[in-house]
C-alpha cells in the first residue's frame, strides 16, 4: 500500500512539473519592440528653432555662451585647433553622442533586433545603438557613441482608463572625449548623457520628436547642461545624404 501511494505521489509531481514547464514554454516573451508605447522609427530631420548661431555654423573660437563650463573647460576650448584635430584623425570630436543630436542632421531609426534600436545620422555618418535592458558597459576603449541603455517610460493611468503614450529614456556613458560644440567646448570621458525622446503630432498631422538632453560632466561643466531639440518625420529617405565628419 505504501508502495502504491509513493508511485501515485511521484506521478502527480511529474504531471505538475510537466504542466508548469508547458505553461512556461508557452508564455509570450516580452521584447522592447513589442512593448513600445511610441514609434520612433523612420526618417527624421532636424528643425533648428533655437541656438541657430551655434548649430548652423561653426562658432567663433572662445564663444562659449549658454554652456556652464568650468575654468578647465575654458582653457581647453581656448586651445582649440581644427587643423590639429584633422591631422590627428579626430575630426569627429563634435559628432560624439553628447553633441551629435544637436548637429543639423537627418536620422534613420530602425530596429536592429527586438531589443535594440539603431539610430543613424547622415551628418558625420554615425551610428548609435540603444540597448534595452543591457546595463553593463562593454569592455575596451570608450567610443564616440559610447554605450546607451534604453527603457520605455509610461505615464500613470488616467482615472478610469489605461495610460497612453510614453517616452524613450536613454542613458549613455563610456564616451570617448569630444566637443559639445565644434569650436572646442570639451566633454570628458566621465560625461553622462541622459535623453528623453517624446513623439507628438501637430494639427497638420506631421509627427515630431522632441529630444530633451542633459549632459553631466564634473570636469568640464559647473552644472548639468540641458537642451531641447526638435525633429520632424519625413515621408521617406529621399533626402538621406551621409557625409563625413568635419572639424570646421
Amino acid at each position: 500500500m505504501r508502495s502504491s501511494f509513493a508511485v501515485l505521489l511521484i506521478t502527480l509531481l511529474m504531471t505538475s512539473a510537466v504542466g508548469a514547464q508547458r505553461r512556461t514554454t508557452q508564455a509570450p516573451v516580452s521584447t522592447a519592440r513589442a512593448d513600445a508605447p511610441i514609434d520612433v522609427t523612420g526618417y527624421w530631420v532636424s528643425v533648428v528653432t533655437q541656438d541657430w548661431r551655434w548649430r548652423m555654423v561653426t562658432p567663433a573660437k572662445g564663444d562659449y555662451a549658454s554652456i556652464p563650463i568650468t575654468l578647465e573647460a575654458k582653457k581647453a576650448g581656448d586651445n582649440w585647433d581644427p587643423a590639429r584635430d584633422e591631422a590627428a584623425g579626430e575630426q569627429c570630436k563634435a559628432y560624439g553622442a553628447a553633441a551629435l543630436m544637436a548637429v543639423p542632421t537627418r536620422l534613420r531609426i530602425t530596429w536592429q533586433d527586438a531589443n535594440a534600436l539603431k539610430v543613424e545620422t547622415d551628418a558625420g555618418t554615425q551610428t548609435r545603438i540603444l540597448y534595452f535592458g543591457d546595463k553593463t558597459p562593454p569592455r575596451g576603449a570608450p567610443t564616440w557613441q559610447g554605450h546607451s541603455v534604453a527603457q520605455w517610460e509610461r505615464p500613470r493611468a488616467a482615472r478610469g482608463g489605461a495610460p497612453k503614450g510614453g517616452s524613450l529614456k536613454v542613458v549613455t556613458s563610456h564616451l570617448r572625449p569630444g566637443y559639445l560644440r565644434k569650436n572646442g567646448v570639451p566633454y570628458s570621458s566621465d560625461a553622462v548623457l541622459t535623453e528623453y525622446w517624446d513623439v507628438s503630432a501637430d494639427p497638420e498631422g506631421d509627427q515630431w520628436i522632441t529630444l530633451t538632453s542633459t549632459v553631466e560632466d564634473d570636469k568640464y561643466l559647473r552644472e548639468p547642461w540641458v537642451t531641447a531639440l526638435n525633429f520632424k518625420k519625413e515621408r521617406d529617405g529621399a533626402k538621406w545624404d551621409p557625409t563625413p565628419c568635419s572639424a570646421r
